[in-house]
């Protein structure tokens, strides 16, 4: 039987206060739980599973506790709108903080707010083979719970900082690529090897701060009439043409 206050306890995690307070970070569901538990990057805490799930994974053991719940108990704990056998809870991992960039693409987020718009770019950049992503300190907490189901378990490939942007683009000598509504098609930008790809927010785009620290402003052509695309969608254009151009 599941505890009230280990209830309440994966409860609060859906919170960041307490995801800084405990170092620790919610997954859900046999897929990502499964492929987390398998490549071992994030320690694991403890896992609350159904009955189903724990006999049909008898390879997961560890340091980690297993209980097992029923459905209903499941329900209490889970963010899913339809909860899914299992719940885990894993400790955040140790970043790379100071990762080489040369001769590499990275991703840098200004104020992407939306989580699951977050998560979609982690797994896009995973996609890609980008290896880093820094964010500023308004984007989504890479480990709020819709984040980490967006990434599928890509969280574990992708280093994700979060840092002052200006400070950070004035002390890097990397090309920096702005993208914009008005700058240079991609069509006409050859294959790059090396660069910061700067992604702004959802409804304002990137700030005037941060463009101005741009070497260049890139764009996806417009050719109907939409206003403007998914951030996420965006990224993922970006990077196909950026690396097949």
């Amino acid at each position: 039987m599941l505890s009230k206050s280990t209830a309440k306890y994966i409860q609060s995690l859906q919170h960041k206060k307490f995801r800084d307070e405990t170092g620790c970070f919610v997954a859900e569901g046999p897929k990502l739980v499964g492929e987390l538990l398998n490549e071992k990057i994030f320690p694991c805490a403890s896992v609350f599973a159904t009955k189903k799930w724990v006999t049909d994974n008898p390879g997961f053991t560890g340091s980690y506790s297993v209980e097992v719940i029923e459905a209903f108990e499941l329900e209490k704990i889970s963010a899913l709108t339809t909860p899914n056998q299992v719940v885990a809870i894993f400790k955040k991992s140790i970043l790379n903080e100071h990762p080489d960039l040369t001769n590499k693409i990275t991703l840098v987020l200004d104020d992407i707010q939306d989580p699951g718009n977050l998560g979609t770019m982690i797994r896009i950049a995973d996609w890609f083979g980008i290896k880093n992503i820094y964010c500023s300190p308004h984007t989504a907490d890479q480990y709020n719970p819709k984040v980490v189901q967006s990434t599928m378990a890509s969280l574990g490939r992708v280093n994700i900082l979060y840092t002052a942007l200006p400070a950070f683009l004035q002390k890097t000598t990397i090309k920096k690529y702005a993208t914009t509504l008005h700058g240079e098609p991609l069509q006409k930008t050859s294959a790059l090897k090396e660069g910061l790809i700067v992604i702004g927010n959802e409804s304002q785009g990137i700030s005037n701060e941060v463009v101005q620290l741009c070497d260049a402003q890139l764009s996806i052509e417009r050719i109907g009439n939409a206003e403007s695309l998914n951030a996420a969608v965006a990224t993922g254009i970006i990077l196909y043409q950026l690396l097949h151009a």
